[in-house]
């Protein structure tokens, strides 16, 4: 994903950066979302601070273990969306469930979209397939990204084959790329 001086800065789309992922005992609990949830608020911030687009996707799944009226979906209180930035709501684990987020992004010409978040095994993941088969360029940052512990075997494992799978659909990059990558970036 180097970008050219001319290039449009990408989209950095925001996966589900919600309260259920940070809470203990939960079955969606992510152990290292520390360490996740620091390089998110760094490549948003460096986002932010060039005033390029950012869009914040929110799981509100109807299932029982992600009830949407709890204020377990609410956006982590350092990653919620700041005015002017897009939110959508997306019901299904692909955020093209959404038909606000589907037809934006329909809409778009040439749109490169940086993806960080949660739910690597699901929202990210299947935005990720959904995205490659509308000819949609997506580049995860394979270091702001996580998903919760498997019932059996090693999260570490997991995770890291997840990401392999994914890169059958989208590019994969260390956040310290990205951040590399912004510099050549003139708007």
């Amino acid at each position: 994903m180097m970008a050219v001086m001319h290039d449009d800065p990408p989209i950095l789309v925001c996966a589900d950066l919600q309260a259920e992922y940070l809470t203990e005992g939960r079955s969606h609990f992510i152990a290292d979302a520390g360490a996740i949830t620091s390089r998110c608020l760094e490549l948003m911030t460096l986002w932010r601070n060039n005033l390029w687009p950012i869009m914040h996707l929110k799981r509100i799944a109807q299932a029982a273990w992600f009830n949407p009226a709890s204020n377990l979906t609410d956006w982590i209180a350092d990653l919620r969306p700041k005015p002017g930035e897009l939110t959508f709501e997306h019901p299904l684990p692909s955020a093209y469930s959404s038909a606000r987020f589907a037809e934006y992004m329909s809409n778009m010409k040439s749109i490169r979209c940086v993806l960080l978040g949660f739910s690597l095994d699901e929202t990210i993941l299947s935005t990720a397939i959904d995205g490659f088969h509308r000819s949609h360029r997506y580049q995860i940052v394979s270091d702001a990204v996580a998903c919760r512990r498997p019932g059996t075997g090693d999260a570490v494992s997991y995770r890291q084959a997840v990401v392999r799978v994914i890169g059958n659909y989208a590019g994969i990059q260390e956040s310290s790329d990205v951040i590399e990558a912004s510099s050549g970036i003139t708007v």
